[in-house]
């Protein structure tokens, strides 16, 4: 029946896009707290309340809640990656034509499904750029990736036998 949003920055302009940001505003059951955390919650047996701190005073307060959906953040997490592997300015890889479009991409190909700017490195899940962030898409991409390295495995195998003349 209603939800809120509980946002522990000042906004949503660096975490979301402004289309999903404006459409939240205009739902009537949606309301979107800015500058607070929960730091408790319970009930008997299940969900019943939380606690909400105002992160600038400290001050807590207590609302009733049936459920609660947590989005901690994406961060990348990518700082161990060699500079040959595209990013883009948040850490998430670049992949497929994305990859292609980088000055790190040397190749005359273009890089097969989930591939980096680096040849035959292969990247799925959260950590690409433009990725859905859901475990299901994550475990598809996996297995379009796994075709991929397949392919890319192949065409070396072609190129090696193509030198040695067999």
């Amino acid at each position: 029946a209603r939800v809120t949003v509980l946002v522990r920055a000042d906004s949503l302009a660096e975490s979301m896009s402004d289309y999903l940001v404006n459409e939240m505003k205009v739902i009537p059951n949606i309301s979107i707290e800015f500058g607070c955390q929960i730091v408790d919650g319970g009930g008997s047996g299940r969900l019943e309340w939380l606690e909400i701190e105002d992160r600038a005073s400290g001050s807590t307060r207590r609302f009733d809640a049936a459920a609660v959906f947590i989005l901690i953040g994406a961060v990348s997490s990518t700082d161990w990656l060699p500079d040959e592997i595209a990013t883009d300015r948040w850490g998430f890889v670049l992949t497929g034509r994305k990859a292609e479009e980088s000055p790190l991409w040397t190749l005359d190909r273009v890089p097969y499904s989930f591939e980096t700017s680096v040849p035959g490195v292969f990247a799925v899940g959260d950590v690409r750029q433009g990725s859905v962030k859901r475990v299901a898409s994550a475990v598809g991409e996996g297995s379009v990736a796994i075709q991929s390295c397949h392919a890319f495995l192949s065409q070396d195998l072609d190129a090696a036998a193509a030198a040695r003349g067999t």
